[in-house]
């Protein structure tokens, strides 16, 4: 059965792969990009891809945008965009760390109210939340980045339960390190403030870390496969070898000193 679908930050890695796939297996999709040039750029993909897709603006630093996005009825509404800022907690700027829970959780959040009561109307729907293993675990210097994932995770878990009873489904995906440049740009992101000589905690390398990622296709494989199912699990995680890691981590909190 096909879905009408809408996709947040689709204009690269696993929400653009996702979005041309679901389109090119007939799904209707309404994907967001986050400035005019971005817009064009992605329609131009599709229409390279051989697919049809709406392509809307949206950037969720601004309401207008926000209000726009919420006038659509999807079936199932995936949250997918998101920023990552680099930077001890004690070092990164404040303007950083708003940015970033103004992007990854508010701006959602305000389309998630916009949307959903949609869906408990009719009874049906789905939202999909774009998490992360930064939700699980932590990651030392991108650790803004993991709050924001951390607050999506229990945002999710509590909209599964309140939103159960009303015929509308929560569930979230939960990507490790991919080579989509997200990760890359990531790690960059503080040069423009960081300042070695005045810093409190010294930036390491992060050139080890991402060296070795996984191939993206593995990510948007499970995303195509699970956004617009009727059932799956709740999480859904990958690389699989990711899942035993995030699991090790939630052990070792019980067990490891301050």
């Amino acid at each position: 059965m096909t879905k009408k679908i809408l996709i947040t930050g689709a204009s690269s890695g696993f929400g653009r792969g996702a979005a041309i796939e679901l389109a090119r297996r007939g799904h209707q999709v309404i994907a967001t990009a986050e400035s005019w040039p971005l817009v064009r750029s992605l329609r131009s993909d599709a229409a390279d891809a051989g697919v049809k897709l709406e392509v809307i603006k949206l950037n969720l630093l601004d309401e207008i945008d926000i209000a726009h996005a919420a006038t659509y009825d999807p079936d199932v509404l995936v949250l997918n965009a998101g920023v990552m800022e680099s930077g001890s907690v004690i070092d990164i700027p404040m303007k950083q760390v708003r940015e970033s829970f103004e992007i990854n959780v508010f701006g959602h959040l305000k389309l998630v109210q916009g949307i959903v009561p949609k869906m408990v109307a009719r009874k049906s729907g789905k939202v999909v939340w774009t998490s992360s293993m930064g939700g699980i675990l932590v990651v030392p210097f991108v650790g803004i980045y993991c709050a924001t994932k951390h607050a999506i995770e229990g945002i999710a878990g509590s909209m599964r339960a309140e939103l159960a009873p009303h015929g509308v489904k929560v569930a979230t995906v939960n990507p490790g390190v991919f080579g989509t440049g997200f990760n890359d740009t990531g790690a960059e992101s503080h040069a423009q403030w960081y300042d070695k000589k005045t810093a409190v905690v010294p930036m390491p390398d992060f050139g080890n870390s991402l060296a070795d990622q996984a191939d993206p296709k593995e990510m948007i494989d499970a995303m195509v496969e699970i956004i617009p199912a009727d059932d799956h699990l709740y999480r859904t995680m990958r690389p699989f070898g990711t899942i035993e890691a995030a699991k090790q981590w939630q052990e070792t909190e019980w067990v490891q000193n301050a």
